[in-house]
């Protein structure tokens, strides 16, 4: 299935969908390793997430040491070896897993936000982004670009932003937090303009808890109060979806 420029991918459950997905990364590593020394890629950091990580660190045909890694957002405040922090969840499921040539963290205590942010933009754009792998939020965010902060045109690559009170509420769903209270209110993260940059763009989006975030990104005018619609705009974009996140698509086939 395809709409505007995105394709769209529905599997029986998130085993297939990870499995997939990761094959069709793994293709795109080394399509672009044919013709390039080495590569970046950032990657989000949730469970969605899991089933892919899972089925990307066993591909054992993946050339890692000609691979940058970069995570696409992080809170603001966490303890560095606090577990909620989503540079230490890639570490544990994929950072430490494979050789990548280097990893490069957003911090998650810093006395200057704006430098750490500059600093980061700098290791970006030194590296290059090449693939993109990501998810997509219960309120439609991609990264941390939340409907209120979202901005398609943004200047900045990687900017402070106030979390919203639904972003903050699925870190909860997740179990990634036991209450609310516990959620930092602001984090880091890579702006738009920024994930739109990869010539590749691979969006993992499993559960029920989604589907009207994968309704919207779908069918709701592109705009910034669904920020998630930008990928129709996306060439080579492609969305993984599993039956619970697919239940609301029109005549969704498998």
């Amino acid at each position: 299935m395809k709409i505007d420029n995105l394709t769209i991918d529905i599997f029986p459950d998130r085993q297939a969908m990870g499995g997939q997905a990761a094959a069709d990364v793994s293709a795109a590593i080394r399509e672009l390793l044919g013709r390039k020394a080495e590569i970046g890629m950032i990657f989000a950091a949730a469970p969605s997430q899991n089933e892919f990580l899972s089925a990307l660190t066993a591909d054992s045909s993946i050339p890692w040491n000609r691979i940058n890694a970069f995570h696409m957002d992080e809170y603001i405040g966490l303890s560095p070896d606090a577990p909620q922090g989503f540079g230490n969840f890639l570490k544990e499921r994929l950072f430490d897993r494979v050789p990548f040539k280097e990893v490069f963290y957003i911090p998650k205590e810093t006395d200057d936000p704006r430098s750490a942010c500059d600093a980061y933009a700098r290791l970006l754009a030194g590296k290059g982004v090449d693939i993109v792998c990501m998810g997509i939020g219960e309120n439609g965010h991609i990264a941390f670009n939340d409907p209120h902060v979202a901005d398609f045109n943004d200047p900045l690559p990687v900017k402070v932003v106030d979390l919203d009170p639904q972003c903050r509420a699925q870190q909860v769903h997740d179990g990634c937090f036991a209450t609310l209270a516990d959620v930092p209110a602001q984090a880091f993260t890579l702006t738009i303009p920024v994930l739109m940059s990869a010539p590749y763009t691979f969006c993992i989006v499993p559960a029920l808890t989604k589907a009207e975030a994968v309704r919207n990104t779908l069918y709701a005018p592109v705009c910034e109060k669904y920020p998630s619609t930008i990928l129709r705009r996306k060439a080579h974009a492609r969305l993984y979806l599993d039956t619970d996140s697919a239940s609301l698509l029109n005549n969704h086939t498998i």
